[in-house]
């Protein structure tokens, strides 16, 4: 398994719109893609703007297919003017 984690800093007045450009990229993640197991949107009322992304795929190919789709293409275009920050990191799983 292989684990990304994406923390996003909204720009002000564009969480509504970025929130549900991402609840639809999820949904089309986990419909469309054989390799992605779980995609998990999180956010924190304590940080207001603040979007963590918790997903999980077969391996680090599926995930670069993910990165290819156009369901995310799309939605990387769409928010790009949202977003002030952004930080991914990956994980390979050694253990259970």
């Amino acid at each position: 398994m292989f684990a990304v984690t994406v923390r996003f800093e909204i720009r002000d007045g564009m969480f509504e719109t970025f929130m549900n450009l991402m609840l639809d990229n999820a949904k089309a993640s986990l419909r469309e893609e054989p390799g992605c197991h779980q995609f998990d949107v999180c956010t924190d009322p304590g940080r207001p703007g603040e979007v963590f992304l918790y997903e999980i795929y077969d391996d680090a190919e599926a995930f670069q297919v993910h990165l290819k789709t156009p369901h995310f293409l799309a939605f990387d275009a769409q928010v790009s003017t949202m977003i002030t920050d952004k930080s991914v990191a990956t994980y390979s799983k050694v253990s259970s």
